[in-house]
């Protein structure tokens, strides 16, 4: 049995975002993410964790480099999306947030991505996100419809991820209504 190919991590498809609109060495990647403010206030990352996230997608076939010589300093590798990375790429940001966990950080880095795309891209996001926490929410509905009331502790857990979503949906409707309005 062969071992399964690790997918990237939510962070290092938000790096490969950042190469969509060209090639770019590491540290100019570095820059416009701590640049980049809504990114991050969602995500910390030291310098030496990205370049190993960019090798790393390197070394998965997402990313490629060429050397670009610069007079009598070092040359520096400058980073390409090749087309598996961009198809990669391109299915993440428009993929629904599975998990309320990573709504924070994961769906914030889509949204800002997908704005880049386009509105279109903006809006098949949040009506995905929102079909996908109408679905989640009904799940937690439904257990919680099937547990015992004097399963007190574990229906306040399921209560809260019910709460969770409500909030996640008149949030993405906010979202909704906002963006759309910048495009009127």
């Amino acid at each position: 049995m062969s071992p399964r190919k690790k997918e990237p991590l939510a962070l290092e498809y938000a790096l490969l975002g950042f190469l969509r609109p060209g090639p770019a060495h590491a540290y100019e990647i570095y820059q416009r993410f701590t640049q980049t403010e809504v990114l991050r206030l969602v995500w910390q990352i030291k310098q030496s964790q990205l370049y190993a996230l960019l090798d790393r997608l390197t070394t998965a076939g997402y990313l490629t480099s060429t050397v670009e010589a610069q007079g009598n300093r070092p040359p520096r590798n400058i980073l390409h999306l090749t087309p598996s990375g961009e198809s990669a790429y391109l299915r993440w940001v428009v993929e629904p947030v599975r998990h309320g966990r990573d709504f924070r950080q994961e769906f914030m880095a889509k949204l800002y991505f997908a704005r880049l795309e386009g509105q279109t891209m903006v809006a098949g996001l949040i009506t995905q996100q929102q079909a996908t926490c109408f679905e989640l929410r009904a799940g937690f509905q439904k257990h919680l419809a099937s547990m015992p009331t004097d399963d007190v502790m574990d229906r306040l857990v399921v209560q809260f991820r019910i709460e969770q979503m409500t909030g996640i949906l008149a949030w993405l409707e906010t979202c909704e209504t906002t963006l759309a309005s910048l495009h009127t």
